[in-house]
């Protein structure tokens, strides 16, 4: 330890005369100690004792010290190492120690080497060490504290205080903290007396683990005991019925809580308002919320959770702008919400004020940012976003290095979604499974099924997300023996059962194959009533191959399932308009009006210089609109010389030859397409994203544009994506 230079000791004492007793020295030591208000001051006196050859060892001197204000690491440290050094430790100061240090923010793990410290010393141990021992045990849990606590529950068996309640409502939640929750249980379950808290803590570690069901099976059991539950409970149990949407069990609470006359305080409102909102009751959860004065963040931020998840993404904005205090908790729930709403440039302007207000996102955050990117298909603010990732050590998390590569491969560059996927040192199944559908969105089909016998030979156990990836990649590469040899393996080799999406996967892959019979044979085959899946992939391939009659069938068929079902409206529409029967598309067209059913607007985005400006079917909303039709203009021209003929059988609505030319050309991804020759370098790729699959016409229009300008151009559509390069498209008419 380093020696001070003699400092001046606090006011109103006097250092003793060289020639005083040993008497004296304690005296003067323990009047100067209490004189002592700081740890600065206690430092100080640590110096002048040092510098002068007196005794340091006095009990006294560190009880003294663990009285005083230990807040910040230097002066918990210093205490800790006053305590190690310390020659006299009896129980009563080593229990005074365990205590200070548990206590202190950052002092749980401190209170563990002190533990350790002082059972080197050999120090007699009584019952009263353990409770805060093993608290602070349970909030270093990732620190060390769950192999204290099992070496502290030996301890305590060996000397007898192993059936003290308090040890063991203490022991319990150590193993819980630690996500023992089994040993956890094992302490709880062996004891004589049970009161409010060591039920509280049991409960709360079941809700910790995730295990919610437990915790609601265990609620029920501490009723039968004749124990009344206080606000801890009521608040952890209504957050357990919440994250399981067990609203019934959640209504049953609240009604408990009102018949008992229980005070409703702001922890058991926000408990309330949190559960209403994850059960997506959001009329009784606003209700709740009305009635709060003042409104906690926690309760706002449940609200605007809530809303988020039922699509009311206004109202959660609304809330949201509301909050006079906002944690990263509430900025997530707001990113989360506009990312999983298909809103992504939301997302990343509300992801950039988060940052300019100097505010570290978390995995969680990271997770939704990144997933924007991903639906935008932005590539520049993608690499932006991974850049932030590398800086700020996100790649130390495989989520995060799982949602890279499907970024990659939904913003276009499958190269760096292999990159990433080749830097990893832990794969999971995810991992693969994310790699695997990325090449079938791209087309690389081959690609998937050899990386999907690589998964195989190093032992990775494929699930029912990795076959829908691999029969995805076989449906958009036309590789249809190779599809139905994955599906019977999914059974024979692998003992999966298919699930709907397995089955719409294949009905796609044999409908784009034009097998319509086999397909109709196989939704007629399975286990279970086929769902809208089913119907909608075999309705797409009826459009597609102009098979109206099948068409018919498999419309009605869907719209039985769901009668405000657009998708099926729209493609039984276009089957008819495609066939010219304008009698049969008027009174579809009625059909939706009266149900209150609209076609959504195809919309086209485009990055350029990290700006994202989005299009749509003839606007002209843009600030270089008439730049933009003009240049279309010329590029039409261009094409037509080249032998491009604008196909009117892709306007699936009844309007003159003139009309349908201009409605088929104002497309919004040929409007995107112009805009990027216009803005974009020369050689350089346009990328496009849409919401909706492409027509035939602009995909034609594509491939010759890429021929004629000579541009790569990378589209993503709802299905898939697209790189057309000199006159050719990777899809292969698979699409």
């Amino acid at each position: 330890m380093e020696t001070l230079v003699q400092p001046p000791l606090p006011a109103g004492v006097s250092p003793p005369a060289m020639d005083s007793d040993h008497h004296r020295k304690h005296q003067f030591l323990s009047t100067t100690a209490a004189a002592a208000t700081s740890v600065t001051q206690f430092k100080q006196l640590h110096g002048y004792i040092l510098r002068s050859g007196l005794d340091f060892s006095f009990p006294s001197l560190l009880s003294k010290l663990l009285s005083l204000p230990l807040a910040s690491p230097p002066s918990l440290d210093y205490a800790l190492a006053v305590f190690l050094s310390s020659p006299q430790l009896d129980p009563r100061l080593c229990h005074r120690a365990i205590r200070a240090f548990s206590r202190a923010a950052d002092g749980p793990r401190r209170a563990l080497v002190a533990y350790c410290g002082m059972r080197q010393a050999n120090v007699t141990v009584d019952r009263f060490i353990f409770p805060p021992l093993l608290r602070a045990a349970a909030r270093a849990a990732g620190e060390g504290g769950v192999a204290v606590g099992r070496e502290a529950h030996g301890l305590a068996a060996k000397l007898g205080f192993d059936s003290d309640p308090f040890v063991q409502t203490a022991l319990s939640g150590a193993y819980a903290a630690g996500g023992l929750i089994e040993d956890a249980r094992e302490v709880f379950d062996g004891m004589l007396h049970r009161d409010v808290v060591a039920w509280s803590v049991m409960l709360d570690g079941y809700c910790h683990a995730g295990q919610y069901n437990e915790s609601l099976i265990l609620f029920e059991e501490m009723k039968r005991s004749g124990l009344t539950p206080d606000n801890v409970i009521f608040s952890t149990i209504l957050t357990a019925c919440g994250r399981t949407g067990n609203l019934s069990f959640g209504k049953a609470i609240h009604s408990y809580i009102i018949e008992s006359n229980v005070p409703i305080d702001g922890h058991i409102q926000s408990s309330l308002v949190t559960m209403y909102s994850n059960c997506h009751l959001m009329e009784t959860a606003q209700k709740l919320y009305d009635e709060m004065s003042p409104k906690n963040m926690v309760a706002s931020t449940a609200m605007v959770f809530g809303y988020c998840k039922i699509g009311e993404i206004e109202i959660a904005r609304s809330i949201f702008d509301q909050m006079a205090d906002k944690d990263l908790v509430s900025w997530s729930a707001m990113i989360s919400g506009y990312a999983e709403s298909e809103r992504p440039a939301e997302a990343l302007r509300l992801f950039n004020e988060l940052l300019a207000k100097g505010m570290r996102p978390d995995r969680i955050t990271m997770l939704s940012v990144i997933s924007a990117c991903a639906h935008l298909g932005a590539l520049d603010q993608a690499k932006w976003v991974h850049i932030f990732v590398d800086k700020n050590d996100f790649r130390v998390f495989v989520s995060i290095n799982n949602a890279l590569i499907d970024m990659y491969a939904k913003c276009g560059s499958l190269v760096s979604a292999r990159m990433i996927f080749d830097s990893m040192s832990e794969r999971n199944v995810v991992t693969w499974t994310s790699m695997i559908t990325g090449f079938a969105m791209h087309g690389e089909g081959r690609s998937a099924l050899e990386l999907f016998d690589e998964m195989k030979a190093i032992g990775i156990e494929a699930n029912v997300v990795t076959f829908v990836g691999l029969l995805y990649a076989c449906s958009h590469a036309g590789m249809v023996e190779d599809g139905r040899r994955i599906f019977k393996s999914m059974v024979h080799e692998h003992k999966i059962e298919p699930k709907h999406e397995h089955y719409g996967c294949m009905v796609d892959l044999l409908g784009r194959a034009k097998l319509l019979q086999e397909a109709l044979e196989l939704i007629e085959s399975m286990p279970f009533p086929p769902n809208v899946v089913e119907w909608g992939s075999l309705l797409g391939a009826c459009l597609n191959s102009g098979n109206i009659e099948l068409g018919e069938h498999a419309a009605n068929r869907l719209l039985e399932l769901d009668p405000t079902h657009d998708g099926a409206l729209v493609l039984l529409s276009n089957i008819y308009a495609k066939a010219n029967r304008w009698q049969n598309v008027g009174e579809v067209r009625s059909l939706m009006k009266g149900r209150a059913v609209s076609k959504e607007r195809g919309c086209s985005w485009i990055e350029i210089d990290g700006e994202v400006h989005e299009f749509l079917m003839g606007d002209k909303y843009h600030s270089k609109s008439d730049e933009i039709y003009e240049k279309l203009d010329e590029i039409v021209k261009e094409l037509e010389a080249a032998g491009y003929s604008p196909d009117a059988h892709s306007v699936l609505v009844n309007l003159e030859e003139d009309e349908k030319r201009d409605a088929v050309l104002w497309h919004s991804e040929k409007l995107a397409f112009s805009f990027g020759l216009l803005a974009s370098s020369n050689g350089s790729c346009i990328r496009i994203s849409k919401n909706l699959r492409i027509c035939r016409d602009c995909h034609s229009f594509m491939k010759l544009a890429s021929r004629v300008f000579e541009r790569e151009i990378s589209l993503r559509d709802r299905n898939r994506f697209h790189l057309f390069k000199d006159g050719n498209c990777s899809c292969n008419n698979f699409w």
